[in-house]
């Protein structure tokens, strides 16, 4: 028996939770599949797979087995994809990490043209505001928007996003619109923090090229992008945010700039990798795309 194939098999019944559909994907009798999980049950001395008339889940031992065959298989591909006649079809799959808006508002509505040209690439995509460990969580790639902490991956730099002030009207129908510095002492700032328990820097802006923060108050602090936005609208406080974001809101009234001569520095926008020798194609390709889906929304 070919092991490889007993691979394929367990990693198609984990991903689909069923062994008919598993069949059915790949071919396969279901007595077939059955016993591929089986005697990799057997080879590898651990139950791999909980099974009732329900359905069918993986076990501890299986997840870290499933995670492991994911990129096995993922380098077999590449590696028969450098003597295919047609080099052109890309195939594996690729998991990403993008800021959440930036997925919902940039990525998303394009990445249909994507699936389009390589049809076969599978896509894992997570949107988050939090760190993710690239190496550990098994990510092709990340996106990243402001500063990097992580020097031991590759870097990429696709841009930046200009920032502004913005508040609602019933924000600043209740506290007026701020004029100057000295004005924000009586307003309210959202706060932006990625750990709850962490200091929110205040209000950021540039004077001769240098960065200050000044301490704001304010009554509610969040740590995701779409509570950030979510609050502004609210009327709790002034916000700091990408100005190709807040386009549409401003357009449609929910939203006034304030303060445009204070405004924070531009956020740095970056592709991370983990260093390789040779990166698979459909990473160089994906990446490649994200530049070009990217660039109208960066240096604007």
């Amino acid at each position: 028996m070919n092991k490889l194939d007993l691979y394929k098999t367990f990693a198609r019944v984990t991903e689909l939770a069923s062994f008919t559909q598993a069949s059915e994907s790949l071919g396969l009798p279901k007595s077939t599949v059955s016993e591929h999980v089986r005697l990799l049950e057997d080879l590898l001395g651990a139950r791999l797979l909980q099974r009732t008339t329900r359905k069918v889940q993986a076990t501890q031992d299986g997840l870290v087995l499933y995670e492991r065959c994911k990129d096995m298989l993922d380098q077999v591909d590449e590696l028969e994809s450098l003597f295919r006649q047609d080099q052109s079809v890309l195939r594996g799959r690729l998991r990403i990490d993008l800021p959440t808006v930036t997925a919902r508002e940039y990525v998303l509505p394009h990445l249909p043209q994507f699936s389009d040209l390589h049809p076969q690439i599978e896509l894992e995509i997570s949107a988050t505001d939090r760190r993710v460990d690239l190496v550990r969580e098994g990510f092709d790639c990340v996106m990243r928007v402001g500063e990097l902490p992580d020097a031991s991956l590759v870097a990429r730099p696709l841009g930046a996003l200009r920032q502004a002030n913005y508040a609602s009207p019933a924000y600043l129908e209740r506290y007026g619109t701020p004029r100057t510095l000295d004005d924000l002492a009586h307003h309210r700032l959202v706060h932006y923090v990625t750990t709850f328990g962490s200091r929110s820097v205040g209000f950021e802006y540039q004077q001769n090229g240098k960065r200050h923060c000044l301490p704001m108050a304010g009554t509610v602090t969040v740590n995701n992008t779409d509570c950030y936005n979510a609050a502004c609208l609210a009327g709790f406080g002034i916000v700091q945010a990408p100005v190709a974001g807040k386009r549409e809101s401003l357009a449609r009234g929910e939203l006034v700039e304030v303060l445009p001569e204070w405004v924070p520095a531009p956020m740095n926008v970056t592709l991370l990798y983990a260093h390789r020798r040779n990166l698979p194609q459909r990473v160089k390709v994906f990446m490649e795309w994200l530049a070009v889906t990217m660039q109208p929304h960066l240096n604007a």
